[in-house]
């Protein structure tokens, strides 16, 4: 069998996600005769039926939920090594680093700092990003490497080299009773009657169960505390965007979280490497 092009892998992935041949065609900009043949052809090399057609439109089988899912990917790879490429063929370009804004904002600082003092590193170019965000960049290659958070951020398949370890902290309106108070512990926060816990985004997009606001951005997250809506548990140097309505009190058994500086494994860029060992260098001259 021949290998797959990514010109009928688009075409599938149109048609599996509309699951209608018309509006995947104007989505595509053809004709829908085109496109029809085509995935007739493609189940025919494939040997498999990949879609159940009728006069409502088209539903998925098992076989066309596998390829939705790995075509989704391949072609992602395939547009992260566009990119990577035509980065690597322009030598003054700056590195990018993904970073959540307002997370490891000293961490960054000193980063950056120490940057500027070795004349060989590289320049650098600063993606600020929202919560869970600099997996999905490093991956599709709009990032080169990222600042992340351990245990919170996907971290699977990639390099890394440890940074920086911290505790958390609570923040609450300034208002509220237990914002007066000098340490918090997780049974503290876990269960106030009017001011439940922020629920942030899993891993794989959902959120966990509970009766607090589901969050994705900063922004999001600072007016409700302002507005006494909710509380949450963060790393401590997340406080950079803390609001004037807003107090933190370090939660004592809270776990550490350990900033870590990641990139893909299979890069070879010597832009990279510099970057990490400059802030190998940098770690191990504030031990």
């Amino acid at each position: 069998m021949d290998d797959l092009e990514t010109r009928e892998l688009r075409y599938f992935v149109a048609v599996a996600e509309e699951l209608h041949f018309g509006r995947a065609a104007g989505r595509l900009g053809i004709a829908q005769p085109p496109l029809s043949r085509a995935i007739a052809r493609l189940e025919r090399r494939l040997g498999v039926r990949l879609l159940d057609r009728n006069r409502r439109g088209v539903a998925l089988t098992d076989a066309g939920s596998v390829l939705l899912r790995e075509a989704g990917a391949a072609l992602d790879a395939v547009a992260a090594a566009a990119r990577r490429t035509r980065r690597a063929g322009d030598p003054k370009r700056p590195l990018v680093l993904a970073t959540k804004a307002g997370a490891s904002h000293e961490v960054l600082r000193r980063l950056l700092d120490a940057v500027a003092s070795e004349p060989e590193a590289p320049p650098i170019e600063i993606l600020l990003c929202e919560v869970g965000e600099q997996a999905r960049l490093l991956r599709d290659g709009h990032a080169d490497v990222a600042l992340m958070h351990h245990p919170y951020d996907d971290l699977a398949g990639f390099d890394s080299e440890d940074l920086h370890v911290e505790g958390q902290v609570a923040v609450l309106p300034a208002g509220h009773p237990l914002a007066s108070r000098d340490q918090l512990t997780l049974a503290d926060v876990q269960d106030v009657p009017d001011l439940p816990i922020a629920r942030w985004p899993l891993l794989d997009g959902s959120y966990p169960d509970g009766p607090g606001p589901e969050v994705r951005t900063q922004s999001q997250l600072a007016q409700l505390v302002a507005l006494g809506r909710t509380l949450l548990v963060i790393p401590a140097s997340s406080r950079a965007w803390q609001w004037p309505e807003h107090v933190a009190v370090p939660v004592v058994d809270a776990p550490e979280v350990t900033t870590v500086i990641a990139w893909p494994p299979s890069s070879r860029s010597l832009a990279v490497a510099s970057l990490v060992g400059v802030a190998a260098d940098m770690i191990m001259s504030a031990t």
